[in-house]
């Protein structure tokens, strides 16, 4: 990454080491020194075995944060199924068992020391850099949370919500419009569902028609591909062209009408968001340093540290 990319990410962790003084790059320096390269090792395989690992593991960091905060909530299984991970948001998350696996080696070297919810968010980082986005360094120091409740995930963002419903929602977790447009690319790398496209593809907006914002063309083979009464499991690229490789091709997609999920078209829909969609097409070297900052930003919501929460000896059960 360029000193310009790196630039801002060191000035969001000035501002992290500031106001969350538990939270800090290197955090496990000391306590468990193979901690990063454990997380690194792990995810490397498995992105190996299947590169669509890299997309799971990122959308998991960002549900297990936008929810009640970055506590390896989502994470939890419980007898009575009343978890997080089983809101109807969450559906399709995938990841858990990379996460698992890097667990139950750190457990081997350092019992009791390295939280899920900071294994949840190396893993997002190493996904990132595996499929040749920036680079970056993660503060660590998360504590897990003692709570993971379906009903706690019900506001969701939501593939179908209006910008101005993803804005307030992102509001309201601490992040700006510029973290929206950011975290949306995102969807530079894998897949999504026909299950999430029945109502963009035909019924958008209960008008009974397709979203009139799809390029004419490209809603032909969406629907070729995702047809009424199909099979809802099939996956589909998100960012058609360029959907294992992380870059800008996304906001060039989301201007020209091929967007793919309802929630990145609506991005060019507000007069808030359009600029900075722009914005990254004009000057793609800024994006990058500027995507990088908005990972760390949405690392630190709503983080439990110090004698807050406690570090699970298993990630899918509270000790």
């Amino acid at each position: 990454m360029s000193a310009r990319a790196i630039l801002p990410v060191l000035l969001l962790l000035s501002f992290i080491c500031s106001c969350r003084g538990q939270l800090r790059v290197g955090f496990y320096a000391d306590t468990c020194p193979d901690a990063e390269a454990t997380v690194r090792s792990v995810v490397t395989d498995a992105f190996n075995s299947d590169v669509n690992t890299a997309s799971g593991l990122l959308r998991l960091h960002f549900h297990d944060c936008i929810v009640d905060g970055c506590d390896g909530s989502v994470l939890i299984n419980q007898p009575d199924g009343q978890q997080e991970n089983r809101a109807f948001g969450h559906q399709g998350l995938r990841g858990f068992n990379v996460i698992d696996q890097a667990k139950a080696q750190l457990e081997a070297t350092c019992p009791g020391v390295v939280s899920c919810a900071d294994i949840v968010a190396l893993a997002a980082r190493d996904s990132i850099a595996l499929s040749n986005g920036p680079r970056y360094e993660v503060p660590t120091g998360r504590k897990d949370g003692l709570v993971s409740a379906i009903s706690d995930a019900n506001n969701l963002p939501d593939q179908d919500d209006p910008a101005e419903v993803l804005i307030a929602k992102f509001r309201a977790k601490g992040l700006s419009e510029k973290d929206l447009v950011l975290l949306s690319a995102a969807h530079t790398i894998g897949t999504t569902a026909c299950f999430f496209m029945g109502n963009r593809l035909f019924n958008f907006r209960n008008s009974g028609g397709p979203d009139p914002s799809i390029n004419p063309p490209f809603l032909q083979k969406l629907q070729q591909a995702c047809p009424a009464g199909g099979d809802i499991n099939r996956r589909i690229m998100i960012d058609a062209g360029s959907h294992l490789r992380f870059d800008t091709q996304i906001y060039a997609n989301i201007r020209a009408g091929f967007a793919v999920l309802q929630s990145d078209a609506a991005l060019y829909s507000h007069a808030a968001t359009r600029p900075i969609v722009d914005s990254y097409l004009r000057s793609p070297a800024a994006f990058p340093g500027d995507f990088a900052a908005a990972m760390v930003k949405l690392g630190t919501v709503g983080v439990l540290t110090g004698s807050q929460g406690e570090i699970r000896n298993v990630c899918s059960s509270f000790n």
